[in-house]
């Protein structure tokens, strides 16, 4: 009777086991990949980042953001 038991048991856990999900939600798979972009004056690598606007070594700028007038926040007007 004893061992019933135990298999029982062990049974319930193995089962437990192959029911259960990840934390979170699914894993996704991707292949790898490097994110890294030269710069364009001197070569210099750097790591692709959003919003980078210039080189660290040479100072070439990559983006030329103008600020316009937005919802919340506006343009200073220093003629007054």
């Amino acid at each position: 009777m004893e061992e019933k038991k135990v298999n029982s048991f062990l049974n319930r856990l193995k089962e437990n086991a192959q029911k259960q999900t990840n934390y979170g939600d699914e894993m996704e798979i991707t292949e790898a990949k490097i994110n890294a972009k030269d710069c364009p004056n001197c070569g210099a690598g750097r790591a692709k980042q959003d919003g980078l606007t210039h080189c660290a070594y040479c100072g070439f700028e990559f983006l030329n953001i103008k600020l316009t007038d937005g919802v919340y926040i506006k343009k200073e007007d220093n003629s007054i």
